[in-house]
């Protein structure tokens, strides 16, 4: 409380009490009515009974944990493993969308902090914006034609000779891992530069003057210093990417289910919020162990991460 009551005052001194007092409540509005209070809503409905409406607030709407059986139990009381199974694909997918745009993005944030000036800095920003004006949902169907039988990737590996049939890409979801990566990839690029950004050049100098190779360099100097934004990009790209449901609808294989996609089969096809909710929670509180233990693995704190 010292702390919020500390950085209220320095905000204070710095533009006005007005400006002060506008962001206050304009972030204490965000955070109560936009994200406590349906995330409390829904933590609710989980733990109710999927009652016909004139049951409501009658005696059979009482808290109860089926809901959650039902994930780990489902209905015959034996292990779940289908929908179990269906949120750990999800994760490890999400985890490899989030090293790859790690490992895509790294370079690309090192480049336009520390090498792009001028006109190129600004192509290469305009370049990585510019794309992103078009709706997600048609970038999705873009990578749907482009990793098609008919699509640019087919065309050109069976013109080259690198295969004499087509590849079912959107089977074998290369399409639905590609389309993921490139949606959040400027989540990733814009902390890394942020974090790399404040690097002083000499230090990158020092460190080849003294016979450091390329891969040293980064080791020791760079990614100490880009661990912050990488931390940030990271946390930000699994937890959109572990709850996608656009690019996996349209990208994912017959035989792919993403979690999101049971959930939104539980709130509309079955007409069941309730379990609906309860999936809802699950995939929310895995999503957040998950990422703090990465942030124990890394030894990253949620501060840096918001710096």
């Amino acid at each position: 409380m010292n702390a919020i009551k500390e950085t209220f005052n320095a905000f204070t001194q710095k533009y006005g009490t007005g400006v002060a007092t506008f962001v206050a409540v304009s972030v204490l509005v965000w955070t109560v009515f936009l994200i406590i209070m349906p995330q409390v809503a829904m933590f609710d409905y989980s733990l109710r009974f999927n009652l016909p409406a004139s049951q409501i607030g009658g005696p059979n709407d009482v808290y109860t944990l089926d809901n959650y059986k039902y994930f780990f139990q489902g209905n015959d009381n034996t292990v779940n493993y289908l929908d179990m199974g269906i949120l750990l694909k999800t994760l490890v997918a999400a985890l490899f969308v989030t090293i790859i745009d790690v490992i895509i993005c790294y370079p690309i944030a090192y480049i336009l902090a520390h090498s792009a000036t001028g006109v190129s800095a600004r192509l290469m920003v305009i370049g990585l914006i510019v794309p992103f004006w078009v709706n997600e949902i048609l970038r999705a169907f873009a990578f749907r034609v482009l990793f098609g039988a008919t699509g640019m990737v087919n065309g050109i590996g069976m013109n080259m000779g690198l295969w004499d049939t087509p590849i079912d890409f959107i089977r074998a979801d290369v399409a639905l891992y590609s389309g993921l990566t490139y949606a959040y990839i400027l989540l990733m690029i814009f902390p890394i530069f942020n974090a790399v950004e404040a690097l002083d050049r000499n230090q990158i100098e020092a460190a080849r003057d003294m016979g450091a190779s390329w891969w040293r360099v980064h080791w020791r100097v760079v990614l100490p210093i880009a661990k912050p934004g990488i931390a940030s990009g990271s946390t930000m790209v699994f937890m959109l990417t572990a709850g996608a449901l656009a690019a996996p609808q349209i990208l994912g294989g017959p035989s792919n289910l993403w979690f999101t996609q049971l959930i939104y089969q539980w709130f509309n096809q079955s007409a069941n919020w309730q379990r609906g909710s309860a999936y809802a929670v699950v995939l929310l509180l895995v999503c957040i162990a998950f990422v703090m233990m990465m942030m124990r693995v890394f030894k990253v704190s949620i501060g840096e991460i918001g710096r």
